[in-house]
């Protein structure tokens, strides 16, 4: 059973620093901007918010996407599959994905590390449309993963996160909570942990 009382804690938030801003100018299709306008409206934000986070989705993902090997997959075919997957299935696979996953997180990031991991795969989720959220209670960090794929896929996300925090964290204690459609970490990392000021 999942603990609800996450109301005390705080929400890590992906930049901590203003950033510094620059008005430029761009021609477009007319067709385009009206796409744009339409999209806006639906969603209740400025097309200037809009084609902000088209960019910033394309900076931190879709950029990288083609060049390691990424293609989309539709939901009802992650579903399906993971209705077929048994324990040994999970472990091949995480197995096959770790090197990978170190491989992407080298090329997109410049490093290999904690942070770098754990911001790529937020970043993997956000371009996946996967609701996910990093909190923070004092010491504790609280990750949660909304997948709606069902029970296996949370049997995966929960041996996956292990083995990247196992990697780098051999002793810390892993706690999590899970679900068919979520996986609650919790780790403590203390609370100057944030995988966004690896830059500095």
């Amino acid at each position: 059973m999942m603990d609800n009382n996450l109301t005390s804690t705080k929400r890590q938030i992906h930049s901590s620093k203003k950033e510094s801003t620059r008005s430029i100018t761009y021609r477009l299709p007319e067709k385009l901007v009206s796409e744009l306008e339409t999209e806006s409206t639906q969603k209740g934000i400025s097309q200037n918010v809009l084609v902000r986070q088209i960019l910033e989705k394309y900076v931190q993902w879709d950029r990288f996407s083609s060049k390691i090997g990424m293609i989309p997959v539709p939901k009802g075919i992650l579903e399906a599959l993971g209705g077929e997957l048994d324990g040994k299935d999970i472990d091949e696979i995480i197995t096959l994905m770790f090197p990978m996953i170190k491989d992407t997180v080298l090329f997109i990031k410049g490093g290999y590390d904690l942070k770098r991991c754990v911001e790529t795969l937020e970043d993997y989720m956000r371009a996946s449309g996967m609701n996910s959220d990093h909190r923070v209670e004092g010491d504790m960090h609280i990750f949660l993963i909304q997948h709606d794929l069902g029970l296996k896929w949370s049997v995966f996300t929960e041996q996956l996160l292990t083995q990247v925090f196992r990697s780098f964290l051999p002793e810390k204690e892993l706690k999590f909570q899970t679900t068919d459609t979520t996986v609650i970490l919790s780790v403590s990392l203390g609370s100057d942990f944030n995988e966004h000021d690896y830059h500095n």
